[in-house]
């Protein structure tokens, strides 16, 4: 499974000869240059204009915008509700669990709050988080660590923060760092996962891909 990040929610997934996934495409509206995408299928956390720009995303042939359970081309899809209640009012968002055979991921979605252990022990075993993680309208950096130890994944792949030309403001990736007790990381541009999964958790750190 290779993972490559575009910006704040923006992921592509694939696997070689397999179905290609993108999560939250994103408009320009929050700063960052379109990218040029291409994928089988996008799944859209919550409905939100800046997170669903589907205009940016080439050939895609299913659309995925809710809880449910798919099986698209042999991988498995599972959408779980995440949903904030605050105050009176309801913050809908879906998070994403893709099974590759033997391989799964969870994307959160804009999720911003942590969920009850009831909700995480039924998204089961997972491989791999993409996790927001720089405040605004999802986790800050001590709740995202608190998220990860529930999840307990063998790799954590930050999103969500503060990068050049965002007009969000959001925190920057230190303070997540600094949350998880890590002084120094290696930037990637693309996360390959086997499924030969370390020892320890790892955080990984992607680069933005234009």
């Amino acid at each position: 499974m290779d993972i490559t990040w575009y910006g704040q929610n923006c992921f592509r997934i694939i696997e070689r000869g397999r179905l290609s996934i993108v999560t939250d495409p994103f408009s320009e509206a929050i700063g960052l240059p379109i990218p040029k995408l291409k994928a089988d299928v996008v799944t859209l956390s919550h409905n939100h204009p800046d997170y669903a720009n589907l205009e940016a995303v080439k050939g895609y042939q299913h659309l995925l915008t809710g809880a449910g359970e798919y099986e698209i081309g042999g991988v498995f899809i599972y959408g779980v509700a995440l949903h904030a209640i605050e105050k009176s009012s309801v913050f809908h968002n879906i998070g994403y669990v893709f099974k590759y055979d033997d391989v799964s991921a969870l994307h959160l979605g804009n999720l911003r709050h942590v969920p009850d252990q009831s909700t995480l022990e039924a998204i089961g075993e997972v491989h791999v988080v993409m996790v927001p993680v720089g405040g605004g309208d999802a986790l800050k950096a001590s709740a995202a660590a608190e998220v990860i130890a529930l999840l307990e994944p063998s790799y954590i792949v930050p999103m969500h923060y503060a990068i050049d030309g965002l007009k969000d403001n959001l925190d920057p990736i230190e303070k997540f760092l600094k949350e998880m007790g890590i002084s120094k990381v290696q930037e990637e541009d693309m996360l390959r996962v086997t499924s030969n999964m370390p020892e320890q958790p790892q955080v990984v750190v992607l680069r933005p891909q234009a």
